[in-house]
């Protein structure tokens, strides 16, 4: 190794060790950044009461997990948080035709290490809150990690079966 390959590599290391402290501290700043708050979940019914509140994880997502009525299998709407909205994410479903036909996907749908088929929706949904059937027979339920399943569907009657969800500021 010449002295000009040492100085080359010495450089090289530098740069490396630049790079990994500006992104660490980048990383740092941005969780102590008071703008970055963490998110809950507001569940409401049709007329406006709170039925829970579930503090998301700092990434923000959260999953809606139902019975697709016409294959009676389980289907996913997985969603992120973000800035006081929520976007869906990605579709799963155990079965394939689900997302072939019942859902508008933007690409091929793939089989997931532990057995889902998955795939990003066809168009960008963004929304403020969304309403959604909480019926006995689709048996909506939502996931967050680090909390126990809610079984949406047990916390309204058959007469008014749907649920509103919303993202707040927790705290």
């Amino acid at each position: 190794m010449t002295q000009a390959d040492r100085g080359r590599g010495r450089r090289t290391g530098l740069a490396v060790v630049v790079t990994l402290g500006i992104l660490l501290t980048a990383g740092s700043l941005r969780a102590a950044d008071p703008g970055v708050r963490p998110t809950t979940l507001v569940i409401s019914d049709g007329q406006g009461s709170v039925l829970a509140r579930v503090p998301l994880a700092e990434d923000g997502a959260f999953t809606l997990r139902y019975r697709n009525s016409l294959y009676g299998t389980v289907a996913e709407e997985r969603f992120i948080a973000v800035a006081g909205r929520f976007e869906l994410q990605e579709l799963a479903a155990r079965q394939l035709a689900v997302l072939e036909e019942y859902y508008a996907v933007s690409e091929r749908p793939i089989r997931a290490p532990h057995g889902w088929w998955q795939a990003p929706p066809a168009y960008r949904m963004a929304l403020d809150s969304l309403t959604v059937a909480a019926t006995d027979l689709g048996r909506r339920t939502l996931l967050v990690a680090g909390q126990a399943p809610l079984e949406l569907w047990r916390m309204v009657d058959d007469a008014a079966p749907s649920v509103v969800l919303e993202t707040v500021p927790a705290g």
